[in-house]
């Protein structure tokens, strides 16, 4: 079976947002958190969705879900970043970076599918 580079992405990125929730909730920070904990780990969930999906349409659609979920993320770690809600010892710009590149795969998986669709 062909590497799913962007399911293994977006699981890993999963798990380094569930380590980022830890210590949030360390540092008694409990509602950009959990934004971050739900928005975080459901583009990898959408992305394993897309690959059961009934159609192409249902595939391209969750894709599109997970990357508006990376979206989302990638505003939730900026405000906790330029807000200085917490004192953190970690750089929060490598989990936006980390957001980009997913969003960039994401981005081109449908481009791609569009392209040969049309």
């Amino acid at each position: 079976m062909k590497e799913n580079i962007v399911k293994n992405k977006s699981f890993d990125f999963a798990l380094k947002i569930i380590e980022l929730y830890k210590i949030l909730q360390s540092e008694k920070e409990y509602v950009i958190s959990k934004q971050i904990l739900r928005s975080g780990t459901s583009i990898g969930a959408n992305v394993a969705e897309s690959v059961a999906g009934v159609s192409q349409a249902d595939f391209v659609h969750k894709l599109t879900i997970s990357s508006k979920e990376a979206r989302e993320t990638i505003y939730w770690l900026q405000l906790l970043k330029q807000s200085e809600l917490v004192n953190l010892d970690i750089d929060l710009s490598s989990y936006i970076n980390d957001c980009n590149e997913l969003i960039r795969l994401l981005t081109a998986i449908v481009k791609t599918i569009n392209t040969k669709s049309n």
